[in-house]
C-alpha cells in the first residue's frame, strides 16, 4: 500500500492545529481534575465554620469574681481561632468623624418667675420663632403647676449655635409631683415634647453619699457601698471631672453624690449621675451623667455637655505608662556574618537601611500581675494563647467596635468564652507572653476590624461625641437627677 505524501502536505493548517490540541488535552486531563479536586479541598477547609460559642453566662456584678494574679497557674488555651478577629485592614478603610459634635454644649439655671414665661426660650438666647410659638401652646397648663419663685432649666446648643434641645421643671423642689417638659427638634420637622416625673423615675435609683477623699484615694472604703466595677468606674469618673481650680478639695468636707441604680439578672448595675459638692452649701462643683444607647456603647457626659468617654476607653489599667504608641517603629539590624565581613574586605561597608514595621495599638508599661479592667461592656469572643499577642483577650462591643489586651500573664480565673462582661470588671494580668520585650499591656481599639488610634486628636467616634438624637436625653437627666439649681 502507498502513501500519499503530497496529501499529507496539503491538508490545512487548522486541521493540524485541532489535532495537536486534542492530543494536548487527552495527556493533561488527569493533572486537571486532581488540580480541581485540590481546590474543592481547600475550599472545604477555608469555608469550615469556626466554632460555636456556647451559651452566655454572666458574671454577677455585685460581688469579686476571683480578683487575683494567678500567672503560675496553666494558660487556658484558645477556644476562638476565628481568623477574621486577627486580620489586618488598611487603616484608609475606615474613615471616621474628625470633628464630632464639638461645639455641643449645655447652659443650666433656674429662671426667674415673671409674666413673660412663656417666652423662656428666647429669654434664654434661642433664635427659634417656630419653637417659640410651639413652647407657648404645650407649656399653657405646665406653669399654673409651678412651685418656687424660679424655673429650672437646662438647654443644650450644637454647631453655629443651633438649637438642641430644652428641659424645664415645675419648680427647684424634687419630689413626687416634680415634672419635666423636654422639647426636642423633630426629624420629620416642627419639634416633639416630652413629660417625665419624677416619681417615675426615683424609685430605680439609690442615692449615696461619699467622701471625696476616699473616692479619690481610699477605693476599700467605697467597695462596702458599692459593686466593685462601679468603684474602678467611679475613680476613673471623679479624677476626670476633678475641677483643676478646686485647691484641693479632698482635704475639705466635699462629697460625692451618686444616683445608682444596683441592677438586677438582665441589667448591670450603673452610675447614672455622680456630682461633687459642697455639703453645707449645695455647692456643685463638677458633675456627669450616664447616656444609655442601643446601638452603641452608653457614655458619661458632664453637666456642661462635654464628652469625657475617649478617657474611659483609654484607661484600661490604674496604674501605667505609656511606652509605645500608633505608628511605626524601628526594626532591629542583624550583624553580619564574619564570614560575610571577610568576603567584602575589599568593598566599602554599606551603610544598613533602618527598616520599619507598623505597630498598630497602645503599650501601656506596667508590672507583671497589674490588674487589667475592660474599657466598656461587651462579650468575650477570645480567650487564648494567639502567636505574637501572646495571651489574649478579645472584648466585642456594640455598634461593631472590638477591644485587644494582649501579652496577659494570666486571666481572671471565672472569665470564659461568651461571657458578657461589664465596664470596670478584672479581666486579667499584665504579663510578657508571646513577642514582648517586657511587661506591659498591648492594647487595641479596633472598629470594624480597622485599627482606631484612641489618642489622635484627630479621631472622633461616635462612642465619644452628642448625637443630636440624645440631647434632649442629657438635659432631661440633668434636671432630674442633678442637684437642684440655684437661682
Amino acid at each position: 500500500m502507498k502513501i500519499n505524501v503530497n496529501r499529507c502536505r496539503l491538508l490545512p493548517r487548522e486541521l493540524l492545529l485541532a489535532i495537536s490540541l486534542a492530543f494536548f488535552i487527552a495527556i493533561q486531563w488527569p493533572s486537571i481534575g486532581l488540580i480541581g479536586i485540590s481546590q474543592a479541598q481547600t475550599n472545604k477547609t477555608t469555608n469550615k465554620k469556626t466554632p460555636q460559642i456556647r451559651q452566655k453566662t454572666s458574671i454577677p456584678s455585685t460581688k469579686s469574681v476571683g480578683f487575683k494574679d494567678i500567672a503560675a497557674g496553666k494558660l487556658s488555651k484558645s477556644n476562638s481561632l476565628n481568623p477574621e478577629l486577627f486580620r489586618k485592614k488598611d487603616a484608609n478603610e475606615f474613615v471616621g468623624d474628625t470633628l464630632g459634635n464639638l461645639d455641643y454644649r449645655v447652659q443650666r439655671g433656674c429662671y426667674r418667675r415673671s409674666f413673660s414665661e412663656s417666652n423662656l426660650p428666647a429669654n434664654l438666647s434661642i433664635d427659634n420663632p417656630q419653637l417659640s410659638e410651639f413652647f407657648k401652646n404645650q407649656t399653657k397648663g405646665f406653669f399654673d403647676r409651678m412651685r418656687g419663685n424660679c424655673i429650672p432649666y437646662a438647654v443644650a446648643f450644637g454647631s453655629r449655635n443651633r438649637f438642641d434641645s430644652l428641659s424645664i421643671m415645675n419648680g427647684p423642689i424634687q419630689d413626687s409631683k416634680t415634672e419635666i417638659l423636654t422639647f426636642t427638634p423633630s426629624a420629620a420637622g416642627g419639634f416633639l415634647v416630652q413629660q417625665d416625673y419624677l416619681k417615675d423615675e426615683s424609685s430605680r435609683y439609690t442615692e449615696i453619699e461619699l467622701p471625696l477623699r476616699d473616692v479619690l484615694y481610699d477605693p476599700r472604703k467605697v467597695s462596702d457601698k458599692l459593686p466593685v466595677e462601679l468603684v474602678w468606674e467611679l475613680n476613673s469618673l471623679i479624677k476626670q471631672i476633678y475641677p483643676e481650680e478646686s485647691n484641693s478639695l479632698e482635704n475639705t468636707d466635699s462629697i460625692v453624690r451618686l444616683l445608682v441604680d444596683f441592677g438586677d439578672r438582665d441589667h448591670w448595675a450603673q452610675i447614672w449621675a455622680t456630682e461633687i459638692l459642697d455639703p453645707s452649701t449645695k455647692e456643685v462643683f463638677a458633675s456627669a451623667f450616664w447616656l444609655e444607647r442601643d446601638d452603641i456603647p452608653g457614655g458619661f457626659f458632664t453637666g456642661s455637655g462635654e464628652a469625657i468617654e475617649r478617657a474611659f476607653w483609654t484607661n484600661p489599667l490604674s496604674y501605667r505608662r505609656i511606652s509605645r504608641g500608633v505608628g511605626n517603629v524601628p526594626v532591629s539590624r542583624r550583624k553580619p556574618s564574619k564570614i560575610a565581613a571577610n568576603t567584602n574586605a575589599t568593598k566599602p561597608a554599606a551603610v544598613p537601611q533602618q527598616r520599619y514595621r507598623a505597630h498598630m495599638g497602645v503599650d501601656y508599661a506596667a508590672p507583671i500581675g497589674t490588674p487589667i479592667f475592660s474599657v466598656a461592656n461587651g462579650k468575650v469572643v477570645h480567650l487564648g494563647f494567639s502567636g505574637a499577642f501572646g495571651n489574649l483577650i478579645i472584648l466585642e462591643h456594640d455598634g461593631g467596635y472590638r477591644t485587644y489586651y494582649a501579652h496577659l500573664s494570666n486571666y481572671n480565673v471565672e472569665l470564659a468564652l461568651g461571657n458578657e462582661v461589664r465596664r470596670g470588671l478584672e479581666i486579667g494580668y499584665v504579663g510578657t507572653t508571646g513577642r514582648s520585650t517586657g511587661p506591659h499591656l498591648h492594647f487595641e481599639l479596633r472598629k470594624d476590624g480597622v485599627y482606631v488610634d484612641p489618642y489622635s486628636s484627630r479621631m472622633q467616634l461616635d462612642l465619644w461625641s452628642m448625637r443630636d438624637t440624645e440631647s434632649g436625653q442629657l438635659t432631661r437627666e440633668i434636671l432630674l437627677l442633678g442637684s437642684p439649681p440655684k437661682l
